[in-house]
C-alpha cells in the first residue's frame, strides 16, 4: 500500500514539474541610461542601470552582454572573417589593384585608433556589490555576486565608454552619403537567456537577439543636431524641440552648448538613435493610429524622393496591418542612415540617394520587420529564414498591391534565385547559423529568398485563405513571445488541419529538393478514350500535386494529387475549372499513374504545377505537349 501511494506521488511530482519546464516564460530587462556624446571626437561615456528579471527555472551564476563595438577593430573575429570568406560583403572591403588582379582589403584592418569602435566596461555592480566582468572582444562575461533565483529580480549598475567606429556595417559615423551618426548596436545589450540556453554569439556582421524590456534613455549631445530613433521623446518642451510637429519651438540659450533628449521606449528588445545637425524631419500623422517619421539630409537630390515616398509609406504600413496585423507602436521612424537598409525597434536606417522606387523598396523590407523582428523577435541568428524570409514575402506582396502593373505571381525572380543556388551544389539547409555560412550569397538566398518561399510554397500546400489566416494568428498569438520554426508549423497545421511536420522538417533541416516530372503520357490499349498519365518523383522531397490539363478545344481540367503523409486535401485553388481529386501518392512510392478521361489526340498540353509556387528544381521536365 505504502509503495503504491509513494509510487503516484513521484508521478505525480514528475507530471508537475514537466509542466512547470513546459510552461512559456521569458526574461525581462528595464533599462535605464544616461549618455553623453562628444561629437568632437565621437567618443561617449554613460551609465547604465538594468533590472533584470530571472522568469526561468534555472538559478544564473553568470549572465552575459554584447559589446558590438568592439567587432571594428583590427584583427577582431569580424575582420578575421573578412579576410577569409569567399565573398565578403562589398561594404566592408576597399578594393585594389595589385599585380594587375583585383584585390579585396578588410576595410577594418585598416582603421586607426581614433578610427574603430570599441565600447568599455567598468565598475559592475550587482545590487551595489561588485561583480566579475569580463571583456572577451564582444562579449562581457559576468560571475555574479550572488546567484540570481528563478522569479527574483536584480539590479545591475556599470559605467561605459565608447568610441564609434568610422561607418563600416550598420552601426557609425560619416557614413558615405554624410550622415554624422548612426548609433545601432551602441551600448552593453543584454544577451538572451531562453529555454534553450544563452545566446552570446559574438558579433561577426550578421543579425541579432534580444531581450524584451523597457528603455529609458537621455542622450546628451550638442545642441545643433536633430535626434530620431527608437521611443517617444519625453522632454520636447525642455529642449525647444516639438517632435510630434517636427519644429523648433524655442529658441536655446548662446551659452547652452548641449541638450538632453530624453526617450522612453516600451517593450522593446532594442533601441537605436541617428543625429546629423542638417536633418530634414517631416512628420506624417495616420489614420490608423501610427505617427511616422522621416529624418533626411537636407541634400536637393534628395528631398523629391523622400517627400514622394512618405504616403506610399503610409499606404505600406496600412496594407502590412491588414495582410499580418496592427502595428503595435504609435510612431515609426524611417531615418537616412546606416549603410544599404537595417531594422531596429520603432524605426530604421536605410540610406537616401539612388532612384524611388529604390528607396520605396528598402523602406517597405525594413518597415516589414518590424511586425516579424520587432514584434515577434524570432532568433535571427539561428532562424534568419523566418525573420527575412517572411518580411521578404509581406515585402513582395505589399509593392505589388500598389503597383499598377500587377504580376500573378511577384515571387517568381525569388523562385529563380532558389533553383539557381539549389542546382549550384553550394546550398547549405536553412537550420545554418547565420555566421556559419560558407558565402554570403548562400546566407542571402537561402534566408531572403527560401525563407520567403516557406510561406508561398504553404499557399502551394494548404491553399491561400489558410495561408493567409496563418500569417495573422502566427502574430496575433505570438508577439512579443520570441516564436521558434515549429510554432509557425504548428499555426498552420492549427489553422488548416494538415500535417506539416515533414514540410517543415525537409524544407528547412535538410536539402532535399523538389522535382516531379512528367515520365510518360500514353493512349489506352483496349480502344477506350483514355489517356495514361505517368509521373515521377525524382527529389527527395514529396509534395501534393496540382495538374492542369488543356486540350485543343480550349477547355482545361485540372487533376490534384494529396500526400498522403498531409492527410489533407485542399480548396481547388482554380475554382472555375473543373477538379478531380484522386488517389494519394505516398512517399515510398516514386512513381505515380493517373488516367485523363480523354483520347490523347485531344491534349494539348499537361503542366504539373500551373501556378508556379512549388519550387520544383528541374522546370524542364514538369510539363508535356502533344504537338
Amino acid at each position: 500500500m505504502k509503495k503504491t501511494v509513494l509510487i503516484a506521488i513521484l508521478c505525480l511530482g514528475f507530471s508537475l514539474g514537466y509542466s512547470q519546464k513546459s510552461t512559456y516564460w521569458q526574461q525581462h530587462v528595464d533599462y535605464k541610461m544616461e549618455v553623453s556624446m562628444d561629437v568632437k571626437t565621437y567618443q561617449y561615456k554613460g551609465k547604465q542601470e538594468l533590472i533584470y528579471t530571472n522568469n526561468s527555472q534555472d538559478t544564473l551564476r553568470r549572465v552575459f552582454y554584447h559589446l558590438y563595438n568592439n567587432a571594428f577593430q583590427p584583427g577582431s573575429e569580424m575582420d578575421m572573417r573578412l579576410q577569409t570568406i569567399k565573398d565578403p560583403d562589398g561594404r566592408m572591403v576597399n578594393r585594389l589593384k595589385v599585380d594587375g588582379k583585383e584585390v579585396k582589403e578588410s576595410r577594418i584592418s585598416k582603421l586607426q585608433p581614433n578610427e574603430m569602435g570599441y565600447l568599455h566596461v567598468s565598475n559592475f555592480k550587482q545590487d551595489g556589490v561588485k561583480a566579475v566582468a569580463k571583456e572577451v572582444e564582444t562579449i562581457l562575461e559576468v560571475t555574479l555576486a550572488k546567484p540570481l533565483l528563478p522569479g527574483k529580480s536584480t539590479t545591475f549598475t556599470l559605467d561605459f565608454e565608447g568610441q564609434v567606429p568610422i561607418q563600416i556595417r550598420r552601426s557609425g559615423r560619416n557614413n558615405k552619403e554624410g550622415v554624422e551618426l548612426s548609433m545601432c548596436q551602441w551600448y552593453p545589450k543584454m544577451a538572451e537567456f531562453d529555454f534553450e540556453g544563452w545566446h552570446a554569439d559574438p558579433y561577426i556582421a550578421r543579425e541579432f537577439h534580444g531581450v524584451w524590456g523597457n528603455f529609458d534613455v537621455k542622450l546628451t549631445i550638442d545642441k545643433n543636431y536633430i535626434l530620431g530613433g527608437t521611443g517617444y521623446l519625453q522632454n520636447g518642451n525642455e529642449i525647444g524641440y516639438n517632435y510630434q510637429d517636427a519644429g523648433v519651438k524655442v529658441a536655446i540659450p548662446k551659452k547652452q552648448k548641449t541638450l538632453t533628449w530624453h526617450f522612453v521606449a516600451p517593450n522593446v528588445h532594442d533601441f537605436t538613435w541617428a543625429a546629423d545637425k542638417n536633418y530634414i524631419h517631416d512628420v506624417v500623422n495616420t489614420d490608423f493610429g501610427t505617427t511616422l517619421h522621416f529624418l533626411y539630409k537636407n541634400n536637393p537630390k534628395i528631398i523629391e524622393n523622400w517627400k514622394t515616398a512618405q504616403p506610399k509609406t503610409v499606404e505600406i504600413m496600412r496594407y502590412f496591418n491588414s495582410l499580418v496585423g496592427k502595428y503595435p507602436y504609435k510612431q515609426y521612424s524611417v531615418i537616412q542612415g546606416g549603410d544599404g537598409g537595417m531594422e531596429y525597434a520603432m524605426c530604421t536606417l536605410i540610406l537616401g540617394e539612388g532612384k524611388l522606387d529604390g528607396l520605396i523598396g528598402v523602406i517597405a523590407h525594413e518597415m516589414g520587420h518590424s511586425w516579424f523582428q520587432h514584434v515577434l523577435a524570432t532568433n535571427e541568428s539561428k532562424h534568419s529564414w523566418m525573420d527575412e524570409g517572411f518580411t521578404t514575402y509581406i515585402e513582395d506582396m505589399a509593392l505589388n498591391e500598389l503597383s499598377d502593373k500587377k504580376v500573378e505571381n511577384p515571387f517568381e525572380g525569388s523562385y529563380k534565385a532558389y533553383v539557381s543556388l539549389a542546382n549550384s551544389g553550394k546550398e547549405q539547409p536553412l537550420s545554418t547559423h547565420a555566421d556559419r555560412y560558407d558565402e554570403n550569397r548562400s546566407y542571402s538566398i537561402a534566408s531572403y529568398v527560401k525563407g520567403c518561399l516557406f510561406l508561398t510554397q504553404l499557399q502551394y500546400l494548404i491553399g491561400k485563405e489558410n495561408l493567409d489566416k496563418t500569417v495573422k494568428r502566427f502574430y496575433s498569438e505570438f508577439q512579443f513571445k520570441h516564436p521558434t520554426p515549429n510554432d509557425i508549423k504548428r499555426t498552420a497545421e492549427r489553422v488548416s488541419g494538415a500535417n506539416l511536420d515533414w514540410y517543415l522538417v525537409d524544407w528547412t533541416e535538410t536539402l532535399n529538393t523538389i522535382d516531379y516530372a512528367i515520365k510518360n503520357v500514353e493512349s489506352a490499349t483496349d480502344g477506350v478514350q483514355r489517356t495514361g498519365v505517368s509521373l515521377e518523383r525524382i527529389g527527395r522531397m514529396p509534395m501534393p500535386i496540382d495538374i492542369l490539363v488543356e486540350y485543343t478545344d480550349g477547355t482545361k481540367e485540372s487533376f490534384y494529387i494529396p500526400l498522403r503523409m498531409m492527410s489533407f486535401e485542399k480548396e481547388n485553388p482554380m475554382p472555375p475549372i473543373k477538379r478531380t481529386v484522386l488517389k494519394d501518392w505516398t512517399w515510398g512510392n516514386s512513381n505515380y499513374f493517373f488516367e485523363v478521361p480523354k483520347s490523347r489526340t485531344s491534349i494539348k498540353k499537361i503542366t504539373i504545377d500551373p501556378s508556379g509556387l512549388m519550387a520544383d528544381v528541374k522546370k524542364d521536365n514538369n510539363s508535356y505537349e502533344i504537338k
